[in-house]
């Protein structure tokens, strides 16, 4: 029995050899150098961001414990021991807050959008207004709400800081739905509608179900992004040293501001704080990513 090498692809009619062997050395060349510099980027990538998680994981998990989840923050920065169980508390409360206030409403919004607006002027001024928002600074919605809000009221709280984070988010959700949107197929409008389904029967039970699952990963890397602004939670949330579950009657904190205040003091216990709060930060924003990601697959199209 004799080995033969496998034939040499060639097409019909004596076309030219299509294998990786019969290109020229010039272009086998190119292709090394190409497949080389996309590692070295990817290596450039992942380089520092393995170094950071690696320094949170390192310093923040000697400080990890039951006592550092549950407890309250010292009031003296020179404290050994003490938690962050008020500051997890607010995180939660306060973003979940502005989620509920931002995401029905950025869905809506990028429903209208791609819907109903299309090109017309005012579909085209909340395009312009969203990306404008987008790039805005956070400390820029922070003093808006400042002014808007907490010198109306007269009191810093917690609701203060979901409605700044709200509107950080408010954007992102609008501008990701409505890409979202955009790839639903025109066909499966137009099927909806040889039916006799009606445009708002068509956008809930066609459309929607078939965005759903792009929708909710955008939304949730939103409320990952928002759950780590430090600027606007410090200038309108004020502060405290134990849990506060009323979002609307007195002073909050968050997990961002513990980090930045903790951090900026000179003492090892402060940093050592800061340390186990970045790293509590990071599980959560995790969670979501992870939560967006079993979300998306849980509600994926699936092509046949």
């Amino acid at each position: 029995m004799t080995l033969t090498a496998p034939p040499t692809f060639r097409p019909a009619g004596g076309g030219p050899d299509l294998t990786r062997a019969a290109l020229s050395g010039r272009r086998r060349l190119t292709n090394h150098l190409a497949t080389a510099a996309i590692w070295a980027a990817v290596l450039l990538a992942v380089v520092p961001l393995a170094l950071v998680t690696y320094t949170v994981i390192t310093r923040g998990g000697g400080v990890m414990s039951l006592s550092f989840l549950t407890e309250d923050i010292p009031n003296s920065y020179r404290r050994d021991g003490g938690g962050m169980a008020p500051a997890i508390v607010g995180t939660l409360l306060i973003t979940g807050t502005a989620a509920l206030m931002a995401i029905p409403l950025g869905v809506f919004g990028a429903i209208y959008l791609n819907e109903y607006g299309k090109q017309r002027p005012l579909a085209r001024l909340i395009r312009l207004m969203a990306d404008v928002m987008t790039g805005v600074p956070s400390i820029v919605m922070g003093l808006f709400v400042y002014l808007s809000w907490v010198l109306l009221v007269g009191a810093q709280t917690g609701f203060a800081g979901a409605l700044a984070l709200a509107c950080l988010m408010l954007p992102v959700v609008i501008r990701s739905s409505e890409e979202m949107l955009r790839l639903v197929p025109e066909e499966l409008r137009q099927a909806s509608m040889a039916l006799g389904a009606r445009k708002w029967q068509t956008t809930l039970t066609v459309v929607l179900p078939a965005a759903i699952s792009g929708i909710t990963s955008g939304s949730l890397l939103a409320v990952a992004r928002a759950a780590g602004e430090t600027a606007p939670i410090i200038i309108v949330t004020g502060i405290v040293f134990s849990p506060n579950w009323n979002l609307f009657d007195g002073s909050n904190t968050a997990l961002p501001a513990q980090i930045f205040r903790n951090a900026s003091q000179p003492f090892d216990a402060a940093q050592d704080r800061a340390w186990g709060a970045a790293l509590t930060l990071i599980v959560i924003v995790l969670g979501c990513t992870v939560l967006a990601r079993l979300i998306s697959r849980r509600f994926a199209t699936k092509e046949r």
